[in-house]
């Protein structure tokens, strides 16, 4: 299937498709099929240069346009995109795998929803309050690099582009080189929609090339980065010696706590649902299942029943529930985690190593779910990104308290009881950025992001926005 668009040996810098400075490409597999589907540009530094001066020049008028004029200019890109769904859909299930159901109505439709969630959060915003006699002021950070990951690519590059565009600042886009089709989609999307020449830039790389030059280069004020511990480290190392802003949404090893008077089918079902979507390839996944110890061998029973109803396939087949994983590393990486847990004496439920059943082309995992984990396993401990679950028992709250706060992540975590006041008093005690009650979902509007080694700050609506500005104190105004 042809890729819809023709960029992708092309730059998007200064308001132009451009040529890269370099000859070098790397090639898009196809992880359904493990065939190759095109080749995209990688940047280097030269690109870099380029993109980051034009974002510089741009600043000083975008960064002082009416807010009235920016939500009008988000607005113009939501109708734009919302009309390129579907392009945007086979985009990201060619590059990374989604079922063509979860790329239109979940991938593709965050993208938008973060589009007008800023707009909404700017409409509402006023950057000006009046502290004692002094004027505080919120203004734009100025020049940011967004770097961004394969495995949301359009929630991802949403959450960052539509926010910084809000608080008028001015940027370089580095998608993942797993997934750089949806994003070139969407710069012609942006380019359409009349964003003034300068003010998004995309260049594609690697993140030792194109992410490590715009991590430590000068004239840019702030890097948000999403993705790996190791990537977000690095990242914060390049930008420590210019002293800029670093936003980090980093991994997750977010625990479910099933609390001893939940509906046990129902929180299993979901939880393990939730935990294998998008081939679990989810930051904030719910790959930790705490359970009461007595009811352990019950609730093995619909894990079971939930993990091998779940249809693996082709991500355009109209049946297909989970699709491929990312690429042939990842799943090499998932395979090492699953024969790890098996050494340590975990007892495999379901699933294991290899491929599922009539699926020997392509990265396709089996959705696997281990019980009588315990914590200090690896598989309890390492984000393995990909379709395992860990039912870990305990035998009573204090312990489960315990047991989902001992991880050195922060993300999100999951509570189920029966009793509303009981989940939300647990929750209050779980150290992570986010909590979801009896199978919540996420809100656009509220922030996103986590404690500890899950990173810093937050994205998503007005604490996005904010996360952009910089505050100014104007002693003696009044």
């Amino acid at each position: 299937m042809a890729h819809p668009s023709s960029h992708l040996l092309d730059f998007y810098i200064d308001g132009a498709w451009r040529a890269p400075a370099s000859a070098e490409r790397v090639a898009l597999i196809d992880p359904a099929t493990e065939a190759p589907i095109g080749s995209v540009a990688l940047g280097d530094e030269q690109d870099v240069d380029a993109a980051v001066a034009a974002a510089r020049a741009a600043f000083a008028r975008f960064s002082t346009t009416p807010a009235a004029e920016r939500v009008a200019l988000l607005e113009r890109i939501a109708t734009l995109y919302e009309a390129r769904l579907d392009d945007l859909a086979t985009a990201i299930s060619q590059e990374m795998g989604a079922p063509k159901r979860i790329a239109r109505r979940a991938q593709a439709a965050a993208g938008l929803a973060h589009l007008r969630q800023a707009a909404e959060a700017l409409r509402g915003f006023d950057g000006e309050e009046q502290m004692g006699t002094t004027r505080v002021v919120r203004e734009p950070i100025g020049v940011c690099a967004l770097i961004t990951p394969w495995n949301w690519p359009m929630n991802q590059i949403g959450c960052k582009v539509a926010p910084a565009l809000a608080a008028g600042c001015t940027m370089v886009l580095k998608p993942s080189e797993e997934a750089p089709l949806s994003a070139l989609l969407f710069a012609e999307i942006l380019h359409e929609a009349g964003v003034p020449a300068g003010v998004f830039n995309l260049v594609n790389g690697t993140g030792a090339g194109v992410g490590a030059a715009l991590s430590r280069h000068r004239d840019v004020d702030m890097v948000s980065f999403t993705g790996s511990n190791r990537g977000g480290v690095a990242v914060a190392q390049a930008a420590a010696e210019s002293v800029k802003r670093v936003h980090q949404e980093l991994g997750g090893k977010s625990p479910a706590l099933i609390l001893d008077d939940a509906p046990l089918d129902k929180a299993v079902s979901a939880t393990l649902k939730g935990a294998f979507l998008n081939s679990g390839q989810n930051c904030d996944a719910p790959t930790r299942l705490l359970v009461p110890r007595a009811r352990l061998a019950e609730a093995e029973a619909v894990a079971r029943q939930t993990a091998e109803a779940m249809i693996v396939g082709p991500p355009g087949d109209d049946a297909t529930v989970m699709g491929p994983v990312v690429n042939a590393r990842q799943f090499a990486h998932i395979q090492a985690l699953i024969a790890d847990g098996l050494a340590a004496g975990a007892r495999l439920v379901t699933g294991g190593l290899g491929r599922p059943d009539g699926l020997d082309v392509g990265f396709y995992v089996r959705p696997t779910v281990f019980s009588g984990v315990d914590n200090a396993m690896r598989i309890a401990r390492e984000e393995i990104f990909g379709p395992v679950a860990c039912l870990i028992p305990y035998d009573h709250e204090e312990e489960a308290i315990g047991i989902a706060n001992d991880t050195a992540y922060g993300l999100s975590s999951y509570v189920w009881s029966a009793d509303l006041d009981r989940a939300r008093r647990v929750a209050r005690r779980i150290r992570a950025g986010m909590v979801h009650l009896n199978g919540a979902f996420s809100d656009f509007a509220a922030p996103f992001g986590g404690y500890k080694a899950s990173g810093n700050g937050s994205e998503w609506g007005r604490y996005g926005l904010e996360s952009y500005l910089e505050v100014k104190s104007i002693f003696g105004h009044g």
